[in-house]
């Protein structure tokens, strides 16, 4: 980890910011290689839809589209087979060393009941001795038949000599065990922090359930992770997301070692995909990183020019904040994670850096004080052209839907939430305040753009999950048969711009990803359908036969 100025120094120009348009680049034209015989699709800058069946590159990067065979100087030639291709998709909002974690874990995601995902922790804990905590993630309560919030007994059933810290699906809420409360020195006297919640029984003794900003509480004892341990998870999520045809990611949220990290992967060329990150808000170095200023390397697998705040927290563990009572439960309205005091500080200190700001706000309550901060904000120091945008979007008041286009705030949306939350959703909000949620068409037609992608590992990576569930609005049981508010379906064009071009815009990246067009980076999948053709309800069916980054294959099913 590089821990001095004058490193960081040295590492920052070593990783510059290269401002030189892709149209100049200059191209050596004489190791050109062709990649033909395939079924091509991509957006043109104008966000129009194309179609190719071959393409030329040079040194990375696309030289052309559709070429005479003459034209340039060959010297290798890929057969694609007669392949789909496509460009490399990009997340426009994951956890890329969560994902990596989560892989490296105890996965409870397919979990049918407390006792079940207790099983698995057993299993994994009996599997993995050396661990000296048992981590683990994915139990959703909603999925079980009793759609109740486990307990530490459940889990002291079955390990209680170590401490257990399993998260939920959405990253906010943990479930541990007894010996973890005892660890972090939870009592009946523990007070709910502010932005969390302690979940208490009839008698006011903890259960084992921490929302939001009370499982800090107990999060903060875990072993501290090395670069060793980040250098796993990197392979770990990599390896996945390129086998998905992901190359692209956004990674919302990291820490002061992260970036570090990142720093030494960019230097060291050992970055498996692109990653534009951003810097976590409440992470207590956050100034020094605003005053390193924007890096971006010359071959585009690190940017950092954002920072992530915290609005909220989920729907699922009623913590969104609302602006009425939740409809289920009348006398909770969900949690502001960052406080109404504390916003406008830190507003003007990331804008007032010249960093993008990617506010997560879930509720129509954190959506609309996000909306009005960032009004302010842009009224009293300008910065409306750094495409800020908010996270997750979920549920807005539909007076404020016009308004992200307004004010030039990018929804940044995942689609497979609305498949998944669509068997509580209404429970948690009504039916009246559905009129502002998951709202992607109303939003796209208001003329803003919307990036797309899945806040892996809280939804499954895959993209073509997303682009299935952002066109029918049905899960991959095909339900609920005519789609749930299907009215705000997205078509297949609008949803491949979502994880491609308008991904790449809210990354400020257009200028060399989210297109296959000449003097853009040649990072594309080669698929086994056509997803612009095909029934609809197949699209999550595509699978990626190989995934190129900057002209070099990376991953290959025949290799596998």
């Amino acid at each position: 980890m590089i821990s001095t100025t004058t490193k960081h120094t040295s590492v920052i120009k070593k990783v510059s910011l290269l401002f030189a348009s892709a149209a100049l680049t200059t191209f050596s034209l004489n190791a050109a290689t062709l990649v033909e015989n395939v079924k091509g699709y991509t957006l043109n800058n104008d966000g129009q839809l194309i179609t190719f069946t071959n393409m030329v590159m040079d040194d990375g990067k696309v030289l052309a589209l559709n070429s005479e065979k003459d034209a340039y100087p060959i010297t290798k030639t890929i057969n694609g087979g007669g392949k789909v291709m496509l460009p490399g998709l990009i997340d426009a909002h994951g956890h890329l060393l969560g994902l990596g974690a989560n892989l490296l874990e105890v996965n409870l995601r397919e979990s049918t009941s407390a006792s079940d995902a207790a099983n698995s922790v057993a299993e994994y804990a009996f599997a993995n001795t050396a661990q000296s905590w048992i981590t683990g993630r994915g139990w959703n309560q909603e999925l079980w038949s009793d759609r109740a919030f486990p307990t530490a007994s459940d889990l002291d059933k079955v390990v209680s000599d170590k401490p257990v810290v399993l998260t939920r699906v959405d990253g906010h809420a943990a479930w541990v065990n007894t010996k973890a409360m005892e660890i972090a020195g939870i009592t009946k006297e523990t007070k709910s922090p502010a932005g969390g919640e302690i979940i208490k029984d009839d008698n006011g003794n903890p259960t084992g359930v921490f929302i939001d900003n009370a499982s800090l509480l107990i999060e903060k004892h875990l072993p501290t992770a090395s670069n060793a341990i980040y250098a796993q998870q990197l392979r770990a999520a990599g390896d996945h997301l390129l086998e998905n045809g992901i190359t692209s990611m956004h990674d919302a949220g990291i820490s002061r070692d992260v970036y570090d990290f990142y720093l030494k992967g960019a230097v060291e060329s050992s970055l498996p995909i692109r990653i534009y990150a951003m810097v976590s808000a409440t992470d207590p170095e956050l100034t020094t990183m605003l005053g390193n200023g924007p890096v971006r390397d010359d071959d585009d697998f690190l940017y950092i020019r954002s920072v992530k705040a915290y609005g909220d927290g989920a729907l699922g563990s009623r913590g969104a904040a609302l602006l009425a009572p939740y409809s289920d439960a009348p006398h909770q309205h969900g949690l502001l994670l960052t406080q109404p005091e504390d916003m406008t500080s830190l507003f003007t200190t990331v804008i007032g850096a010249g960093f993008q700001l990617n506010y997560h706000a879930i509720g129509d309550k954190a959506n609309h004080v996000a909306l009005n901060e960032f009004a302010s904000t842009f009224k009293a120091l300008g910065g409306s052209e750094l495409r800020n945008r908010i996270e997750h979007a979920q549920v807005i008041a539909p007076d404020d839907l016009a308004r992200f286009a307004d004010l030039k705030v990018l929804p940044s949306m995942q689609p497979t939430h609305a498949t998944s939350d669509k068997n509580m959703a209404e429970d948690r909000i009504g039916k009246e305040r559905m009129k502002g949620a998951y709202a992607w068409k109303t939003l796209l037609n208001s003329g803003i753009a919307l990036p797309l992608g899945s806040d892996f590992p809280v939804e499954l990576a895959n993209p073509f999950y997303g682009l299935h569930a952002a066109v029918t609005r049905q899960d991959r049981d095909n339900q609920p048969v005519k789609g749930w508010y299907a009215h705000e379906a997205l078509t297949i064009q609008q949803a491949f711009k979502g994880f491609t071009l308008d991904a790449a815009y809210a990354g400020h990246m257009e200028d060399t990803l989210g297109t296959l067009t000449p003097g853009k980076w040649a990072d594309f999948i080669l698929v086994d359908q056509d997803i612009f053709t095909i029934d609809a309800k197949d699209i999550w069916k595509t699978n990626v036969h190989a995934t190129f980054v900057a002209g070099e294959e990376v991953f290959s099913a025949s290799m596998k």
